[in-house]
């Protein structure tokens, strides 16, 4: 990872002004993460304004998935990183939850999403994907198949 002192060169920022609100790399660290975080929960409502509530879903994974392997880089820096993959906490966790959260909500009023998925097994089955997926094409598939287990069943044919 580039120091503090390149990063403050490339966002036009003197290095002192980078320390005082970052006085160590962690701190910057954490303070992109939680902005890409409210960046990523920020996407729900504008995916539920374009899309039926199940493609905004699993649009919602994808842009999680980025959002995850690009972590993977930064847990090496943080000194006080939770392992990649597993279930956030604090308000990582909250903010995570409450994405899922209204992205199931839509989807169970649209009638497209089951009406029993409790939301803290969507995350935690994304984590899971995440901490095992080799990589991002097979994190897709595994996205898939969670999403096609999250539908309602189609309709039965008459016999």
């Amino acid at each position: 990872m580039p120091s503090i002192e390149a990063l403050a060169r490339e966002a036009g920022l003197g290095v002192g002004t980078v320390y005082r609100n970052y006085p160590t790399r962690e701190a910057l660290v954490d303070a992109v993460f939680r902005a890409e975080r409210e960046e990523l929960c920020a996407r729900v409502k504008p995916l539920l304004d374009e899309h039926e509530p199940v493609v905004a879903l699993r649009r919602w994974m994808d842009f999680y998935a980025g959002f995850v392997a690009v972590k993977h880089g930064m847990a090496k820096t943080r000194a006080t990183a939770i392992p990649v993959g597993t279930v956030p906490s604090g308000d990582a966790k909250a903010a995570l939850t409450a994405a899922v959260g209204s992205l199931i909500t839509a989807g169970v009023h649209a009638g497209t999403l089951r009406a029993d998925v409790r939301v803290e097994d969507v995350v935690a089955t994304l984590a899971g994907i995440f901490l095992t997926a080799e990589d991002r094409t097979q994190a897709g598939r595994q996205l898939d198949l969670l999403v096609d287990g999250l539908r309602t069943a189609p309709p039965k044919s008459p016999s």
